[in-house]
């Protein structure tokens, strides 16, 4: 259980934070919970509280080059937009924040086990194991923002936020919901990839 616990941080709402976070970085000030069906990621995603009420969602447009994402709190008022980056030899998404922040999340695609993502704009680096299904979220002093775990086997895509520095929150939001749509685009790349040597053998 311990090994598990610490590859795979991952827990339901109303469960205690994972063991590891907590000895790592302590308790976290506030967790979040997203659950996506896989097949409609690029419609909408509901993040909700520990009592399973929705505080954030991101509606993307069904058709779109960009794969273009808006965020809205509960109340309705608009949070951020995401655009995914054409032409760039990184995956790259600019993210604007409502109140006018902008930023890059862009990915070091080399780094197929380690990932290594950047937050160009604010000096953030997102860390992670592809493998593990944990990302880390660390501002420009090195301190952790939020530890992110997904659900090794679900048919929906699950995260767990769990958040340390609350005042970047939404900011948090904005890259994770970035973050889905970039690991999903990498895993429509390779399976079309696999589908075309495939074909071709």
């Amino acid at each position: 259980m311990g090994v598990f616990s610490k590859l795979f941080r991952y827990r339901e709402a109303g469960q205690s934070a994972n063991v590891h976070n907590v000895a790592n970085f302590g308790e976290p000030v506030r967790s979040l919970f997203t659950s996506t069906k896989v097949f409609t990621l690029h419609h909408h995603i509901d993040i909700t509280d520990e009592h399973e009420e929705v505080v954030y969602r991101a509606d993307s447009k069904v058709i779109s080059i960009r794969d273009k994402t808006d965020i809205f709190d509960a109340a309705g008022r608009h949070v951020a937009h995401i655009e995914n980056k054409l032409l760039t030899l990184r995956e790259t998404h600019m993210v604007t924040m409502a109140d006018g922040t902008r930023f890059d999340i862009s990915n070091e695609i080399l780094h197929v086990i380690k990932d290594i993502t950047n937050i160009v704009g604010l000096g953030w680096q997102l860390r992670g194991n592809i493998l593990g299904l944990n990302f880390e979220l660390y501002d420009t002093d090195g301190s952790v923002i939020a530890v992110i775990g997904q659900k090794a086997v679900s048919i929906h895509d699950k995260y767990c936020i769990d958040i340390y520095k609350p005042e970047h929150e939404q900011k948090v939001i904005a890259i994770l919901v970035a973050l889905q749509h970039m690991m999903a685009d990498r895993e429509n790349s390779q399976a079309a990839s696999s589908s075309s040597s495939s074909s071709s053998s």
